[in-house]
């Protein structure tokens, strides 16, 4: 790969849906079948920005859309978000791999909209639990307690009410909402990634500098070799991004192959 490469396109994501709405009989521990259903989910808005540009993106039903109650309404707010989707390389959410991209995948193929280009996923929430025990894994949370500040009050389900009743003052604030769900979700992330050991290597996307080893997070070439990385039969150059923190090692083997068979394993 050449010293071109173009960097990595990382997406932040976040969407609004619509609640499901169902005739019940009463308020507690209800098992509702499909046939009480009077109208399913569907996208009311979605949110997104690229790591590093200060753009956010953004789109919403209109109030037609929305006042008519019908799912299949919601086609241009997901060929909008289908696009940028399709540009990117890594996406991130909160909660993504359960929540964001599975109910994107299913407004996508109700409306016939084929799979966008393949990309990697990053989920905020799975890294909080690998890799701490913070009292609560919410990203309003999270945010508050890494000092970057919280998500803004909706008042709960009102506005999620509000904006089936077709307000238009009501979509727009729950725009306002998810638009700031991704600038929280995106500082989030970064405090996150140095800790993430499964984070998608960017050196693939970016191209690699001869003699000049770049860390996998965040493409830095700013790193501080510090000590070695062992496994049982290998050793490894271990180094420190003074970028973002994370720790990553060499591929080259500092064990010759021809003490390797001197080596012994535990069985």
């Amino acid at each position: 790969m050449s010293d071109a490469a173009t960097k990595p396109r990382i997406l932040i994501i976040d969407i609004e849906t619509a609640p499901k709405k169902a005739f019940v009989w009463g308020l507690w521990k209800q098992n509702i079948s499909p046939n009480q259903l009077i109208s399913d989910w569907y996208m009311l808005t979605w949110s997104a920005k690229w790591v590093g540009d200060p753009e956010v993106f953004s789109d919403k039903l209109s109030n037609y859309d929305v006042f008519d109650f019908a799912q299949d309404n919601d086609y241009h707010v997901c060929k909008s978000v289908h696009k940028l989707l399709d540009e990117a390389d890594i996406v991130v959410a909160h909660n993504g791999d359960r929540f964001d991209v599975p109910s994107i995948n299913t407004r996508f193929i109700d409306n016939n909209i084929p799979p966008p280009s393949p990309y990697k996923q990053v989920d905020t929430l799975k890294i909080a639990k690998r890799n701490f025990k913070f009292t609560s894994n919410r990203l309003d949370y999270i945010g508050q307690f890494l000092g970057l500040g919280g998500k803004i009050e909706t008042g709960g389900m009102s506005l999620w009410i509000r904006c089936l009743n077709g307000e238009r003052s009501a979509m727009e604030e729950m725009e306002t909402y998810n638009k700031r769900d991704v600038t929280l979700l995106e500082e989030v992330y970064l405090k996150l990634r140095p800790w993430d050991k499964l984070h998608p290597n960017v050196n693939v996307y970016e191209g690699v500098v001869k003699d000049r080893p770049k860390c996998a997070s965040c493409g830095s070439g700013e790193i501080q070799f510090r000590g070695t990385y062992y496994t049982n039969v290998s050793a490894f150059k271990r180094f420190r991004c003074n970028g973002c923190g994370s720790w990553g090692r060499l591929r080259t083997n500092e064990v010759k192959q021809e003490d390797r068979k001197n080596l012994t394993l535990n069985i």
